[in-house]
């Protein structure tokens, strides 16, 4: 199980855009379980919706990047480096995730090289999909400033 500090140590995403709360499972360029708690003090519940916040479905599908991102940067073949969307396809939402929600997040990696790579994942609440996708993304180098 990694906490938040320790999946700062992997990603280069902080505040107010870490949709991470911790990783339960990693098995590094493979497979990740994460999870996001959904507090209801997030920014974006202020405008989206007043009176009946709901989380953005393109905030959903980017935690379940991050989770991916885990996945990746974790392996140590791609250490230090950048994972950026490259494309999502097949992205259905289910259900609205609202605050005092657990999204649990799950990615599976199904090709990877050093320059790009494809996952199938899914943000699911109280075991019910809230959605899924399947996400592009291309590694680069981290720019000493990222």
């Amino acid at each position: 199980m990694m906490n938040l500090d320790e999946i700062k140590e992997i990603i280069p995403h902080r505040e107010p855009f870490i949709l991470l709360t911790r990783v339960l499972e990693n098995e590094p360029g493979r497979h990740t379980i994460a999870e996001w708690d959904l507090t209801g003090q997030e920014y974006f519940f202020q405008g989206h919706f007043p009176g009946y916040p709901v989380v953005p479905g393109v905030l959903i599908a980017e935690s379940i990047a991050q989770t991916g991102a885990v996945a990746i940067l974790s392996d140590e073949r791609f250490r230090g480096k950048l994972a950026m969307f490259g494309g999502i396809d097949k992205v259905r939402f289910r259900q609205q995730v609202r605050p005092g929600d657990t999204l649990r997040l799950e990615i599976t990696i199904d090709r990877i090289s050093h320059m790009a790579g494809r996952g199938r994942g899914t943000a699911m609440v109280n075991g019910k999909e809230a959605c899924a996708a399947e996400i592009l993304f291309v590694l680069q180098d981290r720019p000493a400033e990222a």
